[in-house]
Formats: structure tokens, C-alpha cells, sequence
């Protein structure tokens, strides 16, 4: 269940076809569209909804909590973590260099905010299973108890996640 929201309204549009994509967030004019091929798989809807509603909580988080993502994220890499929680961020994972997490170059960056939404998608959109859940299980331990914080985080002061 996804945690609770804040912030204005997010228009959502499903269309005929995006192309090559099944989704697009437009965060400045708060709107997000789906293609409607995530209707024809079990889940794709709910999971691919969750992942572009958090671009828009991405863009909130605040610098010092997508470095603590960011540091989770290289933490993985360097115990030789494989697989991700979405194809939006496996493609970008297996483009890195050393280069890329050391600089924090803006491919770097990009993989971090795919793997933060996808992530999301996993938590929050309830799906036990997903041919783009590939992550090896301990890792999702670490990324789910990262999540859990963050949540916890925003309840105990009252605060909601804001998008």
C-alpha cells in the first residue's frame, strides 16, 4: 500500500501508445501518461503508476536523502549486487562505470532516480512477483528497510511523502 501522499493534484492519461515507452511524467506540468499496453499485463498498471508517481516525490526528497539512496545504491554495487527491480533501472545499472558512481556523473544520477522509483513500484504496487524483479533477495532486504525508514520517517513527525 502506497504510503500516504501530499502535494496537488497529478493528472493521469492513458493513450493509444507512447512508442517505444509505456510511461511518461511530465513533473512541471504534473501529469503522467500511460501507454495502454500496461492494461494487457497482470500488474504492469499498478507497478508502472507507482514508479512515475515517485519521479515526482524523487524531485522532493531533498539533496541529503537521495545521497543516502545514492550511498545504499554504491553499497550494493560494491558487495557485486546484480539484477534491479525494474528495466527502467537494469539498462542504466549495467551502462555504469567506476567513473560514473565516483563523479556522480549524470548518468549515475539517472540510474539513481530509476532505481529509487522502481524500487518504489516494488514496495508500494503489491505485486509478489514480476519477470523485472531481478534484484538478488538480499538486497531487496536493504532497499525495503530503506523505504520503511523513510515512511516511518515522515509518520512519526506528521509529515506526508510529497509529490
Amino acid at each position: 500500500m502506497l504510503p500516504e501522499l501530499a502535494g496537488g493534484p497529478i493528472r493521469v492519461q492513458l493513450k493509444r501508445s507512447l512508442g517505444p515507452h509505456l510511461a511518461a511524467a511530465s513533473i512541471p506540468r504534473r501529469v503522467i501518461l500511460l501507454d495502454a499496453a500496461v492494461l494487457r499485463s497482470r500488474g504492469d498498471f499498478e507497478r508502472i503508476l507507482v514508479h512515475e508517481i515517485f519521479h515526482f516525490v524523487w524531485v522532493r526528497l531533498g539533496n541529503p536523502v537521495r545521497w543516502d539512496w545514492e550511498r545504499l545504491l554504491a553499497a550494493e554495487l560494491r558487495g557485486g549486487a546484480r539484477g534491479e527491480l525494474g528495466w527502467s533501472a537494469e539498462w542504466r545499472k549495467q551502462e555504469l562505470t567506476a567513473t560514473d558512481r565516483r563523479t556522480r556523473s549524470p548518468r549515475w544520477r539517472r540510474y539513481a532516480c530509476e532505481s529509487f522509483c522502481d524500487t518504489a513500484a516494488w514496495c508500494f504496487a503489491e505485486l509478489n512477483r514480476h519477470s523485472e524483479f531481478t534484484l538478488q533477495r538480499r538486497y531487496r532486504a536493504g532497499r525495503w528497510a530503506w523505504f520503511q525508514q523513510l515512511t516511518r520517517k515522515n509518520q512519526e513527525s506528521g509529515a506526508r511523502v510529497r509529490v
